[in-house]
């Protein structure tokens, strides 16, 4: 089956109505889910507007019905377990359930170094992130948490009334790595992957490490008892990725190999004025590749 089509809105659209109409476009041209970045900053973009993701993303709450709404990815770079799950519980009330949580460890990027924190390595990180992302779990599942960690505290934390999905609202879980990996098949609904990032990155190279990276998640999954269809399965075309769309055939040919290596759903980047993501050109030939962006029933919010 054609896997499902998501779209990426980036929070530096100025004024914010602008983000705005992009995910009501979005979500009429049917795609299942729209996402924004959640970051202070990103280098790309350094010098230009950059909103915050939660705001955002309640405003679009209010004027979307149907599209289900998240960031990717959320970090512990600068996010709190704590105060997120308040701010995730009540989007997912705003949303009527429509909310889905992207997740990742978080890189050594502007965003780890923006409050002062002395640099990590990736060991670290990932231990910080297997942390971080236990309790932001527990959080949203339980309606009182108390937790005493290395790192993160919670003390008689409440998420009252609770996520509207339950046991809580889905997480998406960005892994590659095998400790990422083990993560998202333990906490994980979702799992998205970029593949080998960057524009020098051949399309034989990024869709063998992608079939490599699902292999691998089913592995992890087995590992945790859990079957290989209990996660969607998500692959982003980069901002600078051009080659899928340059034609019908070549991105029905992406949706096959993608198809081939397990992939439940495709993120591509929404039109830009900047003219990166989707060419506005060829945003019909995308949908209409997708169908109605093929929906399907949603799984569950817990494991």
């Amino acid at each position: 089956m054609t896997p499902t089509l998501a779209a990426l809105v980036l929070p530096d659209r100025h004024p914010v109505a602008s983000f705005l109409a992009d995910v009501q476009e979005a979500e009429r041209a049917g795609v299942r889910a729209v996402w924004t970045y959640d970051h202070l900053t990103w280098p790309l973009l350094a010098d230009g507007p950059w909103y915050g993701a939660v705001p955002l993303l309640a405003a679009a709450a209010m004027c979307t019905e149907t599209v289900r709404l998240g960031t990717q990815v959320a970090s512990p770079n600068f996010r709190h377990p704590v105060p997120f799950a308040k701010e995730l519980m009540t989007l997912d009330q705003l949303t009527g359930g429509r909310l889905e949580v992207g997740v990742g460890a978080g890189t050594e990027g502007p965003d780890a170094l923006v409050l002062g924190d002395p640099p990590l390595s990736r060991a670290e990180r990932a231990e910080r992130f297997a942390e971080w992302l236990g309790l932001l779990d527990q959080l949203l599942r339980e309606p009182v948490t108390t937790v005493h960690g290395p790192r993160y505290t919670a003390v008689d934390a409440h998420q009252l009334p609770g996520c509207v999905q339950q046991p809580r609202l889905p997480f998406t879980v960005a892994a590659t790595g095998p400790r990422a990996l083990q993560l998202a098949a333990r906490y994980g609904q979702g799992w998205v992957t970029y593949g080998p990032y960057g524009p020098s990155v051949e399309p034989e190279e990024w869709f063998a490490a992608v079939a490599d990276q699902s292999r691998r998640l089913t592995g992890a999954l087995a590992a945790e008892g859990r079957a290989a269809d209990a996660v969607r399965r998500s692959a982003q075309f980069g901002l600078e990725m051009h080659w899928p769309f340059e034609s019908r055939e070549r991105y029905a040919d992406a949706l096959g190999r993608l198809t081939e290596a397990g992939i439940d759903e495709v993120s591509v980047h929404w039109p830009r004025p900047d003219g990166r993501g989707v060419p506005a050109a060829a945003l019909s030939m995308v949908v209409d590749a997708h169908g109605s962006a093929g929906r399907r029933p949603e799984r569950g919010g817990g494991n």
